[in-house]
């Protein structure tokens, strides 16, 4: 293309990533050329409200939980174009966003920093494909597959990758027979217990259990996030992450280790204390980096991803065994976003990555259409 590529970011959302998205989506618009990109920013508030305006960003930052803010920052993104279609809309006013007159049809490409339910599962994904406008990373099978932990476990397990022992725990069951569940899943897991909605993502919702008392806590804090919840096998592990970029060849990047200010890497530790170490790269041997690297790949083509994701691995520090823990679709692009930083590390520094997310975009959607 000549002209330049109309990219729409579309952030905020209705799930309880809606602050890691605003943050995310800061960043994204700050690092896109534009010497070569209209930027049309998208908010989505928390009410489920579409806004197209150069203030969109700034509207949504100012409904947000501060508390919940990576790093604390409350300032707005300098406003940048809304213009869409023939029509400058400085104000919100009601946006159509499905059918043949969209405004969304007249973007080049969307790039939907969106993180968590309703955003990052295939729902978003859904609408634009029957819009028909590109966007930036997994499909609709992916989102979904990739969101729900449940499934992605299982998606690995057919394809013969390693992950830990996990249970099942439905909130209906639980809400009926509490003690039944309690004692089912001691007598198939050992503690700890790592205890999650299988639908979230940023740590939300998610404990250690250390006995019967915490693992009963755990399931009520996860339960109040997703009908579905898993309980996990802990084991003493460090966690070691690797980014994963294209389409049907990808790539993964060198890979990094967190080691978390907290007991483990929780959402505080993720986004707000701010002294959790990053080693980039991951202070492991070449060949376990290696080994990080082809089934980082493996489970990116286990879920038909696309586009991007970040596979999470643990690597149980007594017996040098790794698992798969999960994959995200659409990892954070905060300032301390591991997917990029460990791409920067491995030669393809943020605007050359955002540069590299749009072209992969633009050609799965042509491929489409072929």
């Amino acid at each position: 293309m000549t002209h330049k590529v109309r990219v729409g970011v579309l952030f905020g959302g209705q799930s309880g990533e809606h602050e890691v998205s605003l943050v995310s989506a800061r960043a994204i618009m700050d690092g896109l050329d534009p010497e070569k990109y209209d930027i049309i920013p998208i908010g989505i508030t928390k009410q489920g409200r579409w806004i197209i305006a150069a203030d969109a960003h700034a509207r949504l930052l100012a409904q947000a939980d501060p508390l919940k803010l990576p790093g604390g920052s409350v300032d707005a993104i300098t406003p940048v174009s809304a213009s869409i279609g023939n029509q400058e809309m400085a104000d919100p006013g009601t946006l159509i966003v499905a059918g043949e007159h969209s405004p969304l049809k007249t973007l080049d490409v969307i790039f939907p920093v969106l993180h968590g339910p309703m955003g990052e599962d295939g729902t978003v994904q859904g609408l634009l494909e029957l819009i028909g406008v590109p966007y930036v990373g997994c499909g609709v099978l992916a989102s979904a597959v990739g969101m729900d932990k449940a499934m992605t476990k299982v998606a690995f397990s057919g394809a013969g990758l390693p992950v830990l022992p996990w249970l099942l725990v439905r909130r209906h069951e639980w809400e009926r027979e509490p003690q039944r569940v309690l004692d089912w899943i001691e007598s198939r897991l050992d503690y700890p217990m790592f205890v999650k909605p299988a639908n979230l993502g940023s740590s939300v919702g998610v404990s250690k259990a250390t006995d019967r008392a915490t693992l009963e806590q755990g399931v009520v804090e996860a339960a109040f996030y997703d009908r579905r919840v898993i309980v996990e096998q802990g084991i003493p592990a460090r966690e070691i992450e690797v980014s994963v970029l294209g389409n049907d060849e990808p790539e993964a990047s060198v890979p990094g280790e967190v080691i978390p200010s907290g007991e483990w890497y929780d959402y505080a530790a993720k986004y707000l204390s701010g002294s959790s170490q990053i080693l980039i790269p991951a202070p492991i041997t070449l060949e376990l980096a290696a080994q990080v690297r082809t089934l980082a790949i493996q489970a990116f083509k286990a879920i038909d991803g696309a586009g991007l994701a970040r596979v999470d691995f643990l690597l149980n520090r007594e017996t040098g065994d790794l698992y798969l823990n999960e994959i995200n679709t659409m990892p954070g692009f905060t300032p301390v976003s591991m997917y990029a930083m460990m791409w920067d590390a491995s030669g393809l520094p943020y605007a050359h990555l955002l540069d590299r997310l749009i072209d992969l975009a633009l050609e799965r959607h042509a491929k489409g259409r072929a």
